[in-house]
């Protein structure tokens, strides 16, 4: 800055110089009087300039820093050690656990008890597999103070093919079920005309059922399954059912509609009515829709659908159509720790003798077959989790039910049959209203240990019967696996049944008389299981059934078997 100043004051210098010079010459020539007026220099604070406290050097070189090279002398020096080669060290890897895809399992106790089970899988690739199932189940029987037979016996297979394409998957599947059971709930005022008539208690099932289903990836039709059964017994009696169940998504502007079509036949006999000889049939035909539309924002899961079936009585040739609501919702209240969630649904329920056989084994073969239709099924419960291994759910029911099925025991009557000396059930029919409440705690710690709780109340409204017979009003189970260790495993389960109402006819037939109102008692079945994995293939197992050792009855005049040991085997194994 300095050096700009040095060169302006001099070209001032200079320029007044030039300019008094050129004055004077004029006022040479001019020769005009000249007053100069000079006035002192007064300098003010606007003429001074601000010295910086670092002046800058633009004229002095800068210092260079002078060049250091560091010289090791290294001499040799002998020596006899060789380093070893360094190896990483690794984590410790877990034995890898080996899995089978079959086993075979066989146990026997006692009341000549033999149970046995077969499970057989074979994947030819990463796409197709094929698998089977054998299980048998028989007892020979040895109830205390029974005059008949009580021996049992269950025996199934079923066989499975599936494949996985590209854009489908589907598979095939068939099977075969023999049961044997026996009408051996004889009350005593009937045992003396039961032996005099030389009775055959057996009643046999025969099952055989196809089916298949095919899965589509990437397409409206979502899935499809279809079943053909044949159900038959050694009375005579027989029915078929085909049944076809389609999943759609229906687009619908810019959202999809999930849709199930149901297509169900029923048809079927028995040789005679309980009453009558005369032949009872029974058959109907169903097609049911149920569209459905899933809306979620923030805490909100909505479903909003309805169901709707069309029914044609093939032996009344009768065409119905019923409707009824499907919605369903939830709310997060507090982050899976507070869930609300409710609903109203209603169904139109296709009842069958394979159904009704399945529930009670002890039913006669003249019942009368007719579908179930639940007006609505009103639900309202909370659920969540108390801690991060305890879960809970609570909830609120109220059914309304047309035709509802209850199992009744027959009356006596005078046959040469084996079922009608008050030793079978039959159904009947009415409109039930019934109120439920039920709460549920899960305990899942770990894979190691788990505990389920669950207890239910009913209160039943009936129409026309006196009582909504062999339904309890009270329901109660517990659940518990247990894996001590690598090597022992336990569990339990524990079933409560509170009392049920049934009918009993007075001992003599020949006289017509009310029913009389019977309750069974309630009833506690408590059972434990432990087993040892000897090695990776091979377990033992030990059962213990009934603990309590009760003879309950289940079914009116049908006492179960006492307490009950079973020991046995599992072997897994590949091909």
């Amino acid at each position: 800055m300095r050096k700009h100043i040095k060169h302006i004051v001099t070209a001032v210098v200079l320029l007044s110089t030039t300019l008094s010079f050129s004055q004077e010459k004029e006022l040479d020539t001019i020769k005009t009087g000249v007053i100069d007026v000079i006035k002192p220099y007064a300098p003010s604070i606007s003429d001074a300039f601000k010295v910086k406290e670092v002046p800058a050097l633009d004229d002095v070189a800068a210092p260079t820093k002078k060049e250091i090279k560091y010289n090791i002398f290294s001499f040799p020096v002998a020596s006899t050690f060789t380093p070893a080669k360094g190896k990483a060290q690794g984590l410790e890897k877990a034995k890898k656990e080996v899995y089978y895809d079959n086993y075979a399992s066989l146990g026997v106790g006692n009341f000549t008890t033999v149970l046995g089970e077969l499970y057989v899988n074979h994947t030819f690739n990463r796409n197709e597999s094929i698998g089977g199932h054998i299980s048998h189940h028989s007892s020979g029987g040895g109830i205390k103070d029974l005059e008949f037979d009580d021996n049992f016996l269950d025996s199934k297979i079923n066989l499975n093919y599936t494949k996985q394409l590209r854009e489908l998957s589907w598979n095939a599947e068939g099977g075969f079920q023999y049961q044997n059971f026996n009408w051996y709930g004889v009350p005593e005022s009937q045992i003396a005309a039961a032996n005099a008539a030389n009775i055959e208690t057996d009643h046999a099932f025969i099952n055989a059922h196809v089916g298949g289903g095919v899965s589509f990836n990437d397409t409206y039709i979502n899935s499809a399954e279809i079943m053909f059964r044949r159900f038959a017994d050694n009375q005579n009696s027989g029915e078929n059912r085909l049944s076809l169940k389609t999943l759609v998504d229906v687009p619908f502007r810019d959202t999809e509609i999930a849709t199930t079509l149901k297509i169900d036949y029923l048809g079927g006999g028995f040789e005679r009515a309980y009453n009558t000889n005369d032949a009872l049939d029974y058959g109907n035909f169903q097609v049911g829709l149920s569209p459905s539309y899933k809306f979620e924002k923030n805490d909100l899961t909505l479903n909003l659908g309805f169901s709707a079936f069309y029914l044609n009585d093939l032996e009344a040739s009768e065409n119905k159509f019923f409707v009824y609501p499907n919605i369903k919702a939830s709310y997060n209240l507090a982050s899976d720790v507070l869930i609300a969630y409710g609903g109203i649904t209603g169904d139109l329920i296709q009842n069958s003798y394979h159904g009704f056989a399945t529930k009670n084994s002890f039913v006669s073969p003249t019942l009368f077959v007719t579908p179930t239709d639940q007006q609505y099924n009103a639900f309202l419960g909370l659920k969540g989790k108390l801690t991060s291994t305890m879960s809970y759910d609570i909830s609120g029911s109220y059914v309304s039910e047309k035709n509802k099925a209850l199992f009744r025991n027959n009356e006596i009557i005078v046959t040469d049959e084996a079922y009608t000396f008050g030793n079978s059930f039959g159904v009947i029919y009415d409109n039930v209203a019934t109120f439920g409440a039920a709460g549920q705690i899960n305990v899942d710690v770990n894979r190691n240990f788990k505990l389920a709780l669950k207890a239910e109340y009913f209160n039943y409204d009936t129409k026309g019967q006196l009582e909504a017979w062999n339904l309890p009003e009270l329901k109660g189970s517990v659940f518990l696996d247990y894996q001590i260790s690598k090597k022992w495993f336990t569990g339990a389960n524990l079933f409560f049944v509170g009392e049920r109402k049934d009918q009993f006819f007075e001992a003599n037939p020949l006289i017509s008389s009310v029913p009389q109102i019977v309750t069974l008692d309630s009833y506690f079945d408590a059972n434990a299981h432990a087993g040892y994995h000897i090695n990776n293939q091979l377990s033992a197992f030990l059962k213990l059934n009934n603990i309590a050792n009760q003879g309950y009855e289940q079914w009116q005049n049908f006492p179960v078997q006492t307490f009950q040991v079973l020991a046995g085997a599992t072997y897994k194994f590949d091909f």
